[in-house]
Order: structure tokens, then sequence, then C-alpha cells
């Protein structure tokens, strides 16, 4: 089946929905692209990043027009596309066709709600079921979530990741030999790559409150940064009431990019914009 990306890139900026075979079809494709992707995806500035967005499809709109479009801009998105907002579907499906139309400009990394545990609960699912009469959209985006890469490094300086780091991981190469083309397992380094948090009254490596992945300290985000020669972590993950935060001097910066955070946390959003240095918006 033949389809244009541009139409379907249109007619969901104008707020409508893609039939689910051009979906299916769409998934399929992205797959075979994302198959060739390394679980460490090298590229070079000028970029921007963006954190979580979760469902807020008019929101993503917003960050497209105040920061351009592809493939004016380059776009890396840290994960959490889905789940929580109302508009997943308008959301995953836009991204998606991004993904395919313009595949080195736009970068995807996968987040914790890119599982199918996870959507299941905190609304993907039903969103899918809701406005395609059945589970099969919720199928085909959860099966290309299996695809999406683990991590992204800008300049060989800065690591980009979803979450956090892992006491599995020491090296980046490391992160390159896990097996990803799976649903994100409870325990292990993929896991704590999408799950873990900095903790700014910790050294090292402890517990999560969450219930997987880790909560770290600036004494692992000094030596991860000194072994791997780099210079800054940029994850998203966890809501900032002013939309980023930074911590460990300046070793590691967070991204939140959904406004008024389930339209009723009030908080503002950000993404960051990184030629040489560092812009927040």
């Amino acid at each position: 089946m033949a389809f244009d990306l541009d139409a379907c890139i249109q007619t969901l900026l104008r707020k409508e929905l893609l039939h689910e075979s051009l979906l299916k079809e769409i998934c399929i494709k992205v797959k075979e692209l994302l198959m060739r992707e390394s679980n460490v995806i090298h590229i070079s500035a000028p970029v921007t990043v963006v954190g979580d967005i979760h469902g807020q499809f008019y929101d993503l709109i917003e960050i497209f027009r105040i920061g351009g479009y592809a493939p004016h801009t380059n776009y890396l998105f840290l994960g959490d596309y889905v789940d929580r907002g109302l508009f997943s579907v308008e959301t995953i499906s836009l991204l998606t066709c991004l993904k395919l139309r313009y595949p080195d400009r736009i970068q995807l990394i996968r987040g914790n709600h890119e599982s199918r545990a996870v959507t299941q609960t905190y609304g993907f699912y039903t969103e899918c079921t809701r406005k395609y009469g059945s589970p099969n959209v919720w199928t085909y985006f959860t099966d290309m979530f299996d695809f999406l890469t683990l991590s992204v490094v800008i300049d060989d300086r800065i690591f980009c990741v979803h979450g956090g780091l892992s006491p599995s991981v020491h090296y980046i190469d490391q992160i390159k030999i896990i097996d990803r083309f799976r649903e994100i397992p409870h325990e292990g380094p993929m896991a704590d790559l999408v799950w873990s948090d900095p903790d700014p009254d910790k050294e090292e490596f402890a517990m999560s409150p969450r219930g997987a992945g880790y909560t770290f300290g600036a004494s692992v985000v000094k030596h991860f940064l000194e072994r791997n020669q780099m210079s800054h972590i940029l994850r998203a993950h966890q809501l900032c009431m002013e939309g980023f935060s930074v911590l460990y001097g300046d070793r590691l910066s967070t991204v939140w990019s959904a406004p008024n955070y389930c339209y009723r946390c009030g908080n503002m959003a950000s993404i960051l914009e990184y030629e040489s240095v560092h812009y927040f918006l």
C-alpha cells in the first residue's frame, strides 16, 4: 500500500485521525527504519530537544510553532509521547510520520510509557480502543515502540536518555549491546535507562520510589561523565514546575515539555535549543 506522508502529516495537523489501515502500514515502515538504528545514536548540533509530551497534542503543535518545523529544525524527543493526555493517538501518529518523512532530522528515544504494560494502565490503550473501535492501533504502535532507540549522543559531549543512569552501565558502549527489541523489562539496564531519576540528596545509587530503576546522585553522574569523556546528561521523565531543572553543577538537565500537565498541574514547559550553548524556552 502506497501512502503520501506529506498528506498524512497535513491531515494530522488539521486535527484529523489517520485511517487504521494507514497507521498499520506506517508502523511497519517505521519499524524497518528504526531496526537499522543503534541503541546509541550520534548526532550533531544544532538540535532542539523536547521532553515528555504525554498526549498533549495541541502543546506539541505549539512546540513546532515556537521551535520551527522539520526539516528546517532538527528535533530530539526524549520519550513519553503517550498516556495521561487526551490526544496520544494524534501525538504518536504525527511523530511517527515525521520520523518516517525526515529520518535524519527527527530522533525518537524510548520512554517508560512506550510500553504495553504502562499504556494499558495510563490511557493509551483505552484511547486507541475508543477512537478506532478496537485495540488494533494500540498493537501497531506498541509493537513499534520495541524498536525505538534508548539513547542519543550530541556532538560526542552530551548523553541524552529518557530517565537516567544504571548501575549496570559504566560505559556508553555497554548500552550498544542491550537487546532493546522487546517490551521494557522490570529490571536491568534497559529498565534503568527509562525509569531512573537523579536525586540531589544522594551521591550514589539507591532504590527508586517508582518501583523500577534507581535514583542516582552527584558522584554517579561525575564518574559516568568522566569515564565517557562527556560534559552533560540531558533527560526528561520528571515533572518540573518551571519546565526544566539543572543539577550537579550543570552536569545534568531535565527537560519537561507538557505544560499544565494532566490539565491541572499548572506547571511551565520548556524545549532546549542546543547549538554551542544551552538555551531554555
